[in-house]
């Protein structure tokens, strides 16, 4: 495992990666967001489907396209579509082009995205909504590598690698009868989970200063920072409009606020509220009386966790943040039962 760089346009954060991959516009540093750098960085070299799951605004086409710039076809296309946005009548067309006079309106032949994306990579976003009838047709493509134009009898191979991502849970689906089984199975061939921003407050901090940056260079002067107090409360919020949420939140901060400053009454008060009552929940005494000492081993443990986020899991470093012995640590590691996803740091 080498040291390499987490590039955004004109800012480059060091960031421990296994090899030069360049991911743009993904800001990530914790545990999370290293293991999916390390998956787009296995994957992208092959031809294999990959199929992205995550709830809306996680990324997941951010990380499409790094897998494509990433992999040997990223001098070629690379074509997006979204399934769920494109009306059911059209999407056809869109994905394997038209023939001259195939339906009113057809006065000359167009190519769909899986030809323009001939020798790169065809991103199908929502596949989760497509219709019965085009599952088929895409599952085609997928097992022979081929298709028609509507309107055309010619027979079309397809030289594009398949990325496909969904929010909905397809294996329900596929139960549901509303996606097919044997299409499921072709599109997961390696699946890729995208992580809520929720489990990935570490982040939250790089988030908001790239973000911070990305908006306000037409600012003048441009919006400086935001409080302790005020990243508290964003750390704190749930987000469940994930990264795309807290991008769109920065971005009106930095066109509305008149301060140098961002402080907690400048958020939107359900942010506050939220903070608020999880704090409540978190101190208050129910009804029937709490342990006190399991609520001071969950703090601890809280921030055992937090140290070693930070860290990524160096254990000289957490302990120095901590203020305790590197022995006192691995031992509270261990009485926890904490583990991280990969290998840990020593």
């Amino acid at each position: 495992m080498t040291d390499s760089n987490l590039q955004f346009k004109d800012k480059i954060i060091p960031i421990e990666l296994p090899s030069q991959v360049i991911f743009k516009e993904i800001i990530g540093q914790g545990t999370a967001m290293l293991k999916i750098f390390r998956m787009v960085e296995k994957v992208a070299e092959s031809d294999t489907t990959i199929m992205l799951n995550g709830e809306t605004g996680t990324g997941k086409g951010l990380i499409a396209r790094a897998i494509h710039e990433a992999s040997g076809r990223k001098d070629n296309p690379f074509v997006q579509i979204n399934c769920g946005a494109t009306p059911e009548g059209l999407l056809e067309s869109e994905f394997f082009g038209y023939r001259r006079g195939a339906f009113t309106g057809a006065t000359s032949d167009k190519a769909g995205k899986f030809e323009m994306a001939k020798g790169g990579t065809i991103f199908l976003d929502e596949i989760g909504d497509m219709s019965a009838d085009l599952q088929v047709k895409v599952l085609r493509v997928l097992e022979e590598g081929e298709f028609e134009r509507v309107g055309g009898n010619r027979t079309i191979k397809s030289d594009a690698r398949i990325i496909a991502a969904t929010h909905r849970d397809l294996e329900e689906e596929v139960q549901k009868g509303n996606f097919r089984e044997d299409l499921f199975y072709r599109l997961y061939v390696i699946p890729i989970m995208l992580p809520t921003l929720k489990e990935r407050k570490s982040d939250i901090p790089f988030l908001v200063s790239h973000f911070l940056e990305q908006f306000g260079r037409k600012m003048d002067p441009p919006l400086a920072k935001v409080s302790d107090s005020a990243m508290k409360i964003l750390m704190n919020y749930s987000w469940p409009g994930n990264v795309r949420e807290l991008k769109n939140l920065i971005e009106r901060l930095v066109v509305l606020h008149e301060g140098d400053k961002i402080l907690p009454e400048d958020l939107p008060e359900k942010l506050r509220m939220e903070t608020e009552r999880a704090a409540h929940n978190k101190l208050g005494l129910q009804s029937n009386g709490i342990s006190f000492n399991t609520a001071v081993s969950e703090f601890e443990k809280a921030l055992i966790i937090s140290a070693l986020e930070k860290t990524n899991w160096v254990k000289n470093r957490a302990a120095q943040l901590l203020k305790i012995k590197r022995t006192t640590l691995v031992e509270k590691i261990k009485r926890y039962n904490l583990e991280k996803d990969s290998e840990a740091g020593s």
